[in-house]
């Protein structure tokens, strides 16, 4: 998918959950176009660096080894900490304090793992929300919701989709007919941008009553930069979601999408039973699938041609996408 902004986009950015990063394993992962390696150190704090060690170039992530709070390259035994310092050259009374990896800072929340991602290695600039304790009116106790993962989590690899084109989903309300075969249309009640979030309610009218204004369910949602939103859902179901996008490189993303389904009453299990999994299934983890049948094919308009309903939320969430490009889009056949 070609757009007209780069791919290398700031903000925090969801890379796997944590179940896929066991205690004292190193494992690769890539993003932004940067090789990295993640590992879970002995006290079980989760860390990523940049993937190649400084000193002949292996792969740390590919039979790397974690000790202590280190992980150590498959190559020469280089040690490295979670600072990116080197602490250890094995054979030598010394360490190289001129060579560094790069450290992605990590959020690790309600078992799903984000790291920061800043073109210019800069620092965050705000911090991850916590996923269920926003909107706590609608409730927000971890251990009233069955795990998200693995039953209601779904990954896709190297979709040639850009995370601005997901979110700008939110704003488009009369895709849901055609795509989803809704038999009612949702409704815009409110929106706001405000900082690095982008927030909105959505309504979904109640076809049994005569009152256009009652909703048989709501969907609040928020933006967290361009990685992804959170949604919490009101009214005929109340569970909540995440959907996220991470850059892979200038032309792809992987996508996440984990559902946190409310337990049913008197189960203490974190495990859903076979009825919850079947329901969901059926009737929401599907949905991702239908809108990225669409967005493979895509191509990006510049100056859409809007409906009226949807115009003034689907500008509004482009004019603040802009803060989230602090460099500019790579030129087709330039040098990455």
């Amino acid at each position: 998918m070609k757009v007209p902004f780069t791919w290398k986009v700031t903000g925090w950015f969801m890379v796997g959950w944590s179940a896929e990063f066991p205690l004292g394993e190193a494992r690769p992962l890539r993003y932004f176009g940067e090789d990295l390696v993640a590992y879970r150190d002995e006290a079980g704090e989760l860390h990523i660096l940049t993937g190649h060690c400084r000193h002949l170039g292996a792969h740390i992530g590919h039979g790397g080894k974690v000790v202590g709070d280190c992980v150590e390259c498959p190559f020469h035994g280089w040690r490295w900490g979670p600072d990116g310092r080197n602490r250890k050259i094995p054979g030598e009374d010394r360490v190289n304090r001129g060579l560094r990896l790069q450290v992605y800072p990590v959020n690790e929340q309600n078992g799903c793992v984000f790291m920061w991602h800043h073109p210019e290695g800069k620092e965050p600039q705000w911090e991850m929300p916590d996923i269920l304790r926003m909107f706590p009116e609608l409730g927000s106790d971890p251990d009233g919701y069955y795990r998200p993962y693995p039953e209601f989590s779904r990954k896709t690899e190297q979709e040639p989709v850009h995370p601005q084109v997901v979110l700008e989903n939110g704003p488009d309300s009369l895709h849901f007919e055609y795509v989803h075969g809704a038999t009612v249309t949702p409704q815009m009640l409110d929106y706001s941008a405000e900082g690095h979030t982008w927030s909105f309610l959505t309504g979904w009218p109640d076809a049994r009553s005569d009152d256009p204004d009652k909703m048989a369910l709501k969907i609040h949602a928020q933006m967290f930069g361009l990685g992804g939103s959170i949604s919490a859902f009101e009214g005929s179901s109340n569970h909540r979601l995440i959907f996220a996008t991470t850059p892979v490189d200038d032309e792809c993303s992987d996508l996440f999408y984990s559902i946190w389904w409310p337990k049913k009453p008197g189960d203490d299990s974190d495990v859903p039973p076979p009825e919850v999994r079947e329901r969901v299934e059926r009737q929401f983890l599907v949905t991702v699938w239908e809108d990225l049948s669409i967005w493979r094919y895509q191509k990006y308009v510049e100056h859409p041609p809007l409906s009226p309903k949807d115009a003034k939320p689907y500008l509004s969430l482009r004019k603040w996408a802009k803060q989230f490009y602090d460099v500019p889009p790579v030129e087709a056949g330039s040098p990455v």
